[in-house]
């Protein structure tokens, strides 16, 4: 049996690969009389299988990019984030290839 890549077998700190996604819609009560809709970012740690949960209000580029910074604040440094091709993580990744 041949040897495992350099990349499973290096010691890394927790979060350091991460995935990211979306659940949701869920249901929340507002008021007494009133409900509205929320979803949550879910980070999952490709190192120690850990998540991490952020609730945000809608599915729009400036929410998941308030979520990443709540999520690399508590967390720290990522080496690398993967997600799917929706519409946030695209505009999230236009905005911060402009910011940097």
């Amino acid at each position: 049996m041949g040897d495992l890549p350099a990349s499973c077998v290096t010691p890394l700190p927790p979060f350091a690969k991460s995935g990211v996604d979306y659940a949701g819609p869920f249901s929340i009560k507002v008021n007494r009389n009133k409900t509205g809709k929320a979803y949550l970012c879910v980070f999952v740690c490709f190192v120690t299988k850990a998540v991490h949960l952020e609730i945000v209000s809608d599915l729009s580029t400036t929410t998941f990019l308030n979520a990443l910074k709540r999520f690399l604040a508590r967390r720290g440094k990522c080496i690398s984030i993967y997600s799917d091709n929706g519409t946030a993580f695209i505009g999230a990744n236009n905005a911060l290839k402009e910011m940097y």
